[in-house]
């Protein structure tokens, strides 16, 4: 019997999200490749995942309208996906709608409250209490209504501001007084707990708080839950972390590292207010601290440009000293598909956690590190140890699993 896997995706209609369900249902129509997906290539080919085709989407968003119109918008304003693999996906898209139901924006900031529509369940007449078991309430549904085996569920909702001690929620105690005095828990950590306190599996794709707190994490090593996070590394810092240990191993010594991003798409507007842009630009900047053992001025800029749409670009100048005292300078331009870059990765990501639930497997993940950008519970940012710790942990089942298959 196929097993079935749940995917409850906060910020269901955001273009992430609506980039990966075109992506899965593509893969499951014979539509496109699988070009994208780590999990696609050796030697994660090796892992009992749940297979792309056998995956049931569902989740909350703040703001009304459709799975569709969103599919619409991206493939009118930045031509992805063609036409011809919308089309082939959109009787599979519209079905999903139905699966998606209304979250919250609670202490989510300004600016991303102003995009709530106004059936958002952020009314300050619910508790958190309430806000947490209405949420939870929505996973259970879920999981009932489409007879699913487990649920993953992904954070991939806009940037909220970073709570202003984060060190106060450093145990399950402190979660626990928080909701019962309505302390200003962010929506994330609300629906992180919902999940893990549930057993679900769950992905922090975002900067926001959610699992990073230290209560979130002790609350899933007690329940045994698998999880992982923060922030997908897609672009600009992915380079960073391929590229820096080049430096550190060959001892040429950065001088200056200057990143310019400019992004035109509804998380481009939600990063134009410094309260939910300072997540995003501590994970993105703090990778080269982990990969060169020396200071060095390191400054990361994000600027919403509306006409790039879906379509982000960084611009990085490297200067650096070598042999000689001689000054050198590298600089790149990275243009890429925001959404078409972290769409496979959810997938991804959605398959290893169902992996590790199913081995029982919880915590944090740390095999998962090359995935994101500020990886909670690991220091290493070398891109190639990241990877390298990702496929020893393939290679080590596979042992395990032929092991078991000789009768050993």
């Amino acid at each position: 019997m196929v097993t079935k896997t749940g995917v409850w995706l906060v910020g269901a209609r955001g273009n992430v999200a609506t980039t990966a369900m075109i992506g899965a249902h593509a893969i499951a129509n014979g539509a496109t490749s699988t070009d994208g997906m780590v999990t696609e290539r050796t030697p994660l080919t090796t892992l009992d995942l749940p297979a792309v085709e056998s995956l049931v989407f569902g989740g909350h968003d703040i703001q009304a309208g459709s799975v569709v119109d969103t599919a619409e918008r991206l493939h009118e304003r930045n031509g992805v996906p063609d036409r011809d693999t919308l089309d082939a996906v959109h009787e599979d898209l519209a079905a999903i709608d139905d699966r998606i139901v209304t979250g919250t924006a609670r202490n989510c900031g300004r600016t991303v409250a102003e995009l709530a529509d106004d059936a958002a369940f952020d009314d300050d007449t619910l508790s958190l209490r309430e806000l947490v078991e209405r949420i939870r309430a929505d996973y259970d549904a879920f999981r009932k209504d489409e007879d699913l085996d487990r649920i993953v569920v992904v954070n991939v909702a806009s940037s909220e501001p970073l709570p202003a001690d984060p060190d106060q929620y450093d145990s399950i105690e402190a979660i626990e007084a928080a909701l019962d005095a309505d302390d200003p828990l962010p929506a994330s950590a609300l629906y992180a707990y919902a999940a893990i306190d549930a057993g679900h599996p769950f992905v922090n794709f975002t900067p926001n708080a959610a699992n990073a707190l230290g209560g979130i994490q002790e609350l899933a090593e007690r329940e045994n839950v698998p999880h992982m996070g923060r922030d997908g590394k897609t672009g600009e810092t992915l380079l960073k972390t391929a590229l820096a240990p080049m430096f550190a191993g060959r001892n040429l010594r950065v001088l200056s590292w200057e990143g310019h991003n400019i992004l035109g798409n509804k998380d481009g507007a939600v990063l134009e207010d410094d309260a939910n842009k300072a997540g995003k630009l501590q994970s993105k900047g703090g990778v080269l601290d982990g990969i060169l053992d020396y200071d060095t001025h390191n400054r990361v800029r994000i600027d919403y440009t509306p006409a790039l749409g879906d379509w982000k670009t960084a611009w990085d100048d490297i200067r650096f000293r070598g042999f000689l005292d001689t000054q050198m300078k590298l600089q790149f331009t990275w243009e890429g598909s925001d959404s078409a870059l972290a769409a496979p990765l959810v997938l991804d990501l959605v398959r290893l956690l169902a992996h590790a639930d199913e081995q029982g497997e919880g915590g944090l993940q740390p095999h998962l590190a090359s995935f994101f950008k500020d990886p909670l519970g690991v220091d290493e940012h070398d891109l190639s140890r990241q990877f390298d710790r990702l496929y020893e942990y393939a290679d080590r089942h596979a042992a395990g699993e032929n092991e078991a298959g000789d009768g050993s």
